[in-house]
């Protein structure tokens, strides 16, 4: 049995639920606050989240759903990105790691959006700290893998679902 397109981005949106519930939980219940960084990796993995659930939600055929799929790996490239500048910065010796700057909130408050961004994606002492590994891995390293299952998701979702609903006459 085959899954129908609307399943595969269920699962993803599920998938996409659980680790940021996960991020949450590290947050709130552990007490490890996300760096900027992280932040953003947060933001796109929201975003894949939404396109997973639209798309689940309108569950389109033929064409139409290389539209979300597009839109998923936009939103997985991004966080496929910036999980591999925080694991740059995280693997930079420590007399190269930049200081560290600003919040979050008091960049956004002070810079121009553009600013804001180029600043994030600099880097800052703070995202070059390794809080917790599991596996050998830091959480940036699993965000990264987690990015690049949730494109080939969404990739496969449009290659492996039926193209057409099939009925059965037999009711």
């Amino acid at each position: 049995m085959r899954l129908s397109f609307r399943t595969f981005y269920a699962l993803g949106f599920v998938a996409t639920a659980c680790a940021l519930g996960f991020a949450y939980y590290l947050q709130y219940v552990v007490g490890l606050q996300p760096c900027v960084l992280c932040i953003f990796q947060r933001i796109a993995m929201f975003a894949c989240g939404v396109v997973f659930l639209i798309g689940a939600v309108h569950g389109p055929l033929g064409r139409g759903r290389w539209v979300y799929v597009g839109l998923s790996l936009l939103a997985s490239a991004a966080g496929i990105a910036l999980a591999a500048r925080h694991l740059w910065l995280q693997s930079l010796p420590p007399d190269q790691v930049p200081a560290c700057g600003p919040g979050l909130n008091t960049m956004l408050q002070m810079m121009p959006l553009k600013q804001v961004f180029l600043a994030v994606l600099h880097g800052s002492g703070e995202c070059a700290v390794v809080h917790a590994r599991f596996l050998g891995l830091s959480l940036p390293g699993w965000t990264l893998i987690a990015f690049v299952l949730l494109g080939l998701w969404a990739a496969a979702a449009s290659v492996f679902a039926p193209r057409r609903i099939r009925y059965n006459s037999n009711l």
